[in-house]
């Protein structure tokens, strides 16, 4: 609904930082007002690296009377991602002169896609469960939605399961994996492999550690019936509004009281 700025301008000449400003601005104003927002005023600031935020607030839409959770994960739903992964290794290599063009521009034309159409079209689906794939990247976030599975209030856990072949990449993840290249959070997220019960067998598939690749204005993981799973997948993809959403996955059981760690299978 409103939003506010925060920004960080580099030391340098008055007329430089102005004009930084008033391209920073241009391009948030425009965003913000494909998203339905305005930009009603912030802070700026100089400081060593340019640097942009925003504190926002919204509000659900129209006739939504509750919103989309990520505690609420039902057995037997089918987990549909809306966006390709691979963003930290593919910008970690752009940063070292490694990555292609192209690869870079596929990323950046994803990335400025806005997710809201996309959970219109999961909630028309039935979703039971929702949230967006960003910096812990896919196992961080599908690792929170199955400690939360019954509820925020409820102690139930859910084992999940996810397909590495049927997940989507972005083009030169895998190239720029092996050439040795990944995030500075990289690490850090890969600790979460604990949580993967066939880590061993699972990590000899290239694809394995994007799962663990922290995104950047990534898409949404979410879980519908499914006997609605493919009738969504094809609505995300004929709107346009996530062109290469696919099934990535299943809620395979309750997990066993007690159960903290090994919430998450991969199938190479």
């Amino acid at each position: 609904q409103t939003a506010l700025a925060l920004v960080q301008i580099p030391f340098s000449a008055e007329e430089k930082q102005e004009e930084d400003i008033v391209q920073l601005m241009a391009g948030a104003a425009t965003a913000l007002t494909e998203a339905g927002c305005a930009l009603v005023g912030g802070h700026t600031c100089e400081a060593r690296e340019l640097g942009l935020g925003f504190a926002v607030n919204g509000r659900l839409p129209g006739g939504v009377s509750e919103a989309l959770k990520k505690a609420s994960l039902q057995v037997g739903h089918a987990l549909i991602l809306t966006k390709p992964i691979g963003t930290g290794t593919l910008f970690a290599a752009d940063m070292r002169a490694k990555a292609r063009g192209p690869w870079i521009a596929e990323a950046l034309d994803s990335m400025s896609m806005l997710n809201g159409r996309s959970a219109d079209i999961l909630r028309q689906h039935g979703c039971s469960a929702c949230t967006d794939v960003t910096g812990f990247g896919l196992v961080g976030h599908l690792l929170e939605m199955c400690r939360q599975g019954g509820g925020a209030s409820s102690s139930k856990k859910m084992v999940a399961e996810v397909e590495l072949e049927k997940l989507p990449l972005y083009e030169g993840a895998l190239e720029c994996l092996a050439q040795g290249i990944s995030s500075s959070l990289q690490p850090a997220n890969t600790r979460l492999r604990r949580s993967v019960a066939n880590h061993e067998e699972a990590r000899k598939n290239p694809k394995y550690p994007l799962i663990f690749d922290p995104q950047t204005a990534g898409g949404l993981l979410a879980a519908v019936p499914p006997e609605l799973a493919e009738r969504c997948v094809e609505a995300l993809r004929s709107s346009g509004a996530a062109p290469r959403a696919c099934v990535v996955g299943s809620v395979l059981r309750e997990a066993p009281p007690g159960e903290m760690v090994e919430l998450l299978h991969v199938k190479a």
